[in-house]
């Protein structure tokens, strides 16, 4: 990666550490940035967390401001990834907000399968994180015994987990989990779908394979083309104003098939159109009724 100057920068001294500090018209330039490639709303509560994470990317470039550093940012696209990936919030873990994948395995799981084994099943959690979210939606779906999987022999089940930052996407790719991470996930699912190896646990071969990991910006163009039976999009949409989340809202009903189910998390709700086309199934739980039999 091209760096913007070979020589250390001189040590801004408006900070007690040393490094550069940031001014108001440089943490708006960065609430822009982060509106326009990722519809993100930084509030000025946020100013400190966004000085902490951008002051190493400063340091790695030997830059002297954060003003040099959006201006670096801007045309180099690669760097302008990296800005948003790290002001991107990854928080998650297994069987977080469990009463989804109660309602999950007690309501949907039954019909699913006494639906015909050639009507493919797609899944989607949308800003998947490092992966525990999926690999629950996973594990509920195969039971807690190895036998319980037998259902989906043959059948065309695939979960797609998708974030818009790179690194927690390979994760989530990679299924390894830390002792203290896995710790989260009941006992007889971690005896029967993750895999002891070193200081940790890596999801067993059969809950991998149905999982595959992609980078998508919700608000890119999203180049899935068939509609899911399942959307999960939790914790996702504190993080923008309601314009943002009308739109994207929109766009998930849409990917629904009729009758799917939308899980969001507990502090959000839906608005606009969606709210319209959606029907409540339980706390924060919400099913496509426009179109369905």
């Amino acid at each position: 990666m091209t760096t913007a100057s070979l020589a250390p920068a001189p040590l801004n001294p408006l900070l007690s550490d040393g490094g550069p500090a940031l001014g108001d018209n440089e943490f708006a330039a960065i609430a822009r940035i982060m509106m326009t490639e990722a519809r993100i709303h930084l509030p000025p509560t946020k100013k400190v967390l966004v000085h902490s994470r951008l002051s190493r990317r400063l340091r790695e470039h030997r830059l002297a401001s954060f003003k040099d550093y959006i201006a670096f940012a801007e045309r180099d696209a690669e760097e302008l990834r990296l800005l948003v990936t790290a002001l991107t919030t990854n928080h998650t873990h297994f069987f977080r907000e469990s009463h989804h994948f109660d309602h999950l395995r007690d309501v949907l799981l039954p019909q699913l399968k006494r639906d015909p084994a050639r009507s493919p099943v797609r899944m989607w959690s949308a800003g998947c994180s490092s992966g525990e979210e999926v690999y629950t939606l996973a594990m509920t779906l195969l039971g807690t015994e190895r036998s319980e999987a037998e259902w989906l022999r043959g059948r065309d089940l695939r979960l797609l987990a998708t974030d818009i930052s790179e690194p927690v996407v390979r994760a989530a790719a990679e299924g390894f989990y830390a002792e203290a991470t896995a710790d989260g996930v009941p006992e007889p699912y971690r005896r029967a779908w993750m895999v002891r190896e070193g200081a940790g646990y890596r999801m067993a071969d059969t809950a991998r394979a149905l999982v595959t990991a992609k980078v998508l910006n919700l608000f890119g163009e999203w180049p899935m083309k068939q509609r899911y039976d399942v959307i999960f999009c939790r914790n996702v949409m504190i993080y923008f104003d309601d314009t943002a989340k009308s739109e994207l809202e929109a766009r998930l009903v849409e990917m629904l098939k009729p009758g799917g189910f939308l899980y969001i998390g507990h502090s959000e709700r839906l608005i606009g159109t969606a709210a319209e086309r959606m029907r409540s199934r339980g706390n924060t739980i919400y099913q496509r009724t426009d179109g369905a039999a």
